[in-house]
Parts: C-alpha cells; sequence; structure tokens
C-alpha cells in the first residue's frame, strides 16, 4: 500500500511542478471531433444476434456518438480532455452513470525528459488493435475480443523510449472503472507495454493487464498486436489476446483458472484515396463459456467474418459493411426464434471528422 501511494503522490507532484515551469512558455491547443451514425439490417429480424458493442440493434436509424477532444501541450505537459455523448460512449463507460459516461478520456502527462513520460488520469486501453473512436477503425462493426477485453484504465502509468524501443507500466482501478466502489479500495490492476516500432513499414506491441477485480476475481490478459504496410496500397494486421479468469466463490476460496482467447486478422486494401476495403477474419474461443457461451456447459467458439468498405470525400467517410458470424453451437436467433448457428447483417454507417 505504502509503495502504491507513493508511486501515486510522486507522479502527481510532478505533473503540479510541471504547469508552473510551463506557464510562461509556448503552447499548442488542439480541437477535434467526430460524429457517426449507421443502421443494421439482421437477416433473422432481431437485434438479439448482435453480439458485440455498439451496434446492437435490428432495422432501425441510430446515433453512434458526437465526440469532442480537447488536447493542450506545452514543453512538458500536456492535458487531454475526450469527451463523447450517445449510446457508444455509455457502452463503452458503462459502470458510470450521468454525466461520467460523457468522459472518454481525461488525463494529464508530463515529460521530465525527452524519452520520459508520466501521465495520471483515464485512458483507453493499450490493449487490443481496434478503438473507440469509429473513426479510427476500418470496420464498423467490433470484434468479440474488444467487446470482451477492457475499454479504458484510471490511474498512473509511465513510459520510457530508448530509440524504437518503449517500455509502460502502470498501476490503475479494477477495469472500465473511473471511480472504485466503496469496499473495494484495494482492488488495483498492474498494466504493462513494450512495443517495437522501427518505422512504418513493422510495427510490434505486447501488453498486459491484471489484477484484482471489484468481486475479487483475478484477472490477467496478455496480448500481441502486429501491423505491417507491405506496399502504399496493402497493409495487414494481426491481435491475439488471451485472458485468464480466477472467479472467487466466497469464504477466500476461489475456483479452477479459466481462459478465454482470440485471435483476428485484418487485411486493408486502398485501391485509391477515396476508397478502402477491410476484410477482418477473427476466431473467439471460450470453451470454458465465461463469456457468450456463458449459458453453454461446455463452450463454444465464433469464427466472425467482415467486409467493409470505406468510401472517403473529403472528412466524411461512408462505410457499407457485410457481416456473417458462426458459432460452434445454436447461440443466434432464427427469424421464427428458435436457435442456430449462425448471424448474418449488413450495416450502413457515416462518419464526419474534423
Amino acid at each position: 500500500m505504502l509503495q502504491k501511494l507513493l508511486l501515486s503522490g510522486i507522479a502527481m507532484s510532478l505533473i503540479n511542478s510541471a504547469f508552473s515551469q510551463d506557464s510562461a512558455k509556448a503552447y499548442s491547443l488542439t480541437v477535434t471531433g467526430s460524429t457517426d451514425l449507421y443502421y443494421r439490417y439482421d437477416i433473422a429480424k432481431t437485434k438479439a444476434n448482435n453480439l458485440t458493442s455498439f451496434t446492437g440493434s435490428h432495422n432501425s436509424f441510430e446515433l453512434g456518438m458526437a465526440s469532442v477532444k480537447v488536447d493542450y501541450q506545452a514543453s512538458k505537459v500536456q492535458m487531454v480532455a475526450d469527451i463523447g455523448i450517445g449510446k457508444r460512449a455509455q457502452e463503452f463507460s458503462y459502470n458510470d452513470e450521468g454525466i461520467l459516461s460523457s468522459i472518454k478520456q481525461l488525463y494529464i502527462s508530463y515529460a521530465p525528459a525527452s524519452n520520459v513520460k508520466l501521465t495520471a488520469g483515464s485512458w483507453a486501453t493499450h490493449v487490443g488493435y481496434e478503438l473507440v473512436d469509429p473513426g479510427l477503425n476500418r470496420n464498423y462493426s467490433m470484434s468479440y475480443m474488444f467487446t470482451n477485453g477492457p475499454f479504458f484504465h484510471t490511474g498512473v502509468k509511465g513510459e520510457v523510449t530508448f530509440g524504437v524501443h518503449n517500455f509502460m507500466v502502470g498501476l490503475a482501478n479494477p477495469t472500465d472503472y473511473k471511480y472504485v466502489p466503496e469496499g473495494q479500495m484495494n482492488s488495483k490492476f498492474v498494466l504493462a507495454q513494450y512495443s517495437f516500432t522501427p518505422g512504418n513499414i513493422f510495427k510490434a506491441y505486447i501488453n498486459y493487464v491484471g489484477g484484482k477485480g471489484v468481486d475479487t476475481t483475478k484477472t490477467d490478459q496478455f496480448d500481441l498486436v502486429l501491423t505491417s504496410k507491405l506496399s502504399k496500397k496493402f497493409n495487414i494486421a494481426y491481435n491475439g489476446t488471451i485472458n485468464r479468469t480466477t472467479s472467487y466463490l466466497g469464504n477466500k476460496l476461489y475456483d479452477q483458472t479459466k481462459s478465454w482467447w482470440g485471435s483476428a486478422m485484418y487485411f486493408n486494401y486502398d485501391p485509391s484515396k477515396t476508397l478502402g476495403l477491410t476484410l477482418r477474419q477473427e476466431y473467439f474461443s471460450d470453451k470454458n463459456h465465461l463469456k457468450v457461451f456463458g449459458g453453454i456447459s461446455d463452450g463454444g467458439s465464433i469464427h466472425a467474418t467482415t467486409l467493409s468498405a470505406n468510401v472517403r470525400t473529403g472528412n466524411l467517410t461512408f462505410i457499407p459493411e457485410i457481416r456473417f458470424d458462426k458459432a460452434s453451437e445454436a447461440i443466434f436467433t432464427n427469424a421464427d426464434g428458435g436457435s442456430r448457428t449462425w448471424a448474418a447483417n449488413i450495416l450502413f454507417a457515416a462518419i464526419y471528422q474534423f
């Protein structure tokens, strides 16, 4: 506990001193934002077949999220306030109520040296390939790995860069909690990342998050992201993740450790500046029925194929998308209300960014 208090105190003291040092120096202020909407039609005419984030609808025009990001930077200090309003933001901050659910990111960073950065606040997770902002993804619908992994972290972290190598370690509240519930103040998660970024041709990220949740369940997640630019028009990306969970049974007893894992390839092709195509192939395994196969004793797996086009005109991107999910067990619903092993839908989305 003393180490945690010292780490938090040092980080905040350095940030406070940084403001006084930079108050008279040049600074930059950048304001960016986006808004999105979509229409989704499920072949079985039900929204129950959507098992991933942000697109839980059928035959309805839906508002996504209006987002504004304010980024202040001085010589050593950075402050970011990233606010989102809409159903997408509410699902992202699902543990928060009221105005708190509109805070996507809110943090302050201080760089005591050119290769060192300390950050305190709340920020989007380093785990995974996909991001909450739709304009930063090429598929509009989300993967199973994104949906079941962490969304954001609130705490402190430090980063050190040596050339093409970057190391990050942090201490945070339980995953997706901006404020720890009463009686769970001792619950904390450890964060870590190693990244290798020699250039735009190839990048690699090894990520970790683990700790004790608010229900005292223990979780560890290891994650790998690889990207490669093969040409000016074609690039690929890979994301693989495994989560190990040990459930708390009460009376200081724990269940045996169980796991779920996923693996996805992203094939991105841009024949022109106004057109892009992305094929996502994802395999999600839930043999221990921790996630989507919760009601099935033997668990199961899903293979999801998503093909999206990105039609760009200025700051506007239009995304028509086709998705087909095939499960090993009958977890989807057909048009008559019965169960089946597959689901399919079409989706049309529009995103404007400034």
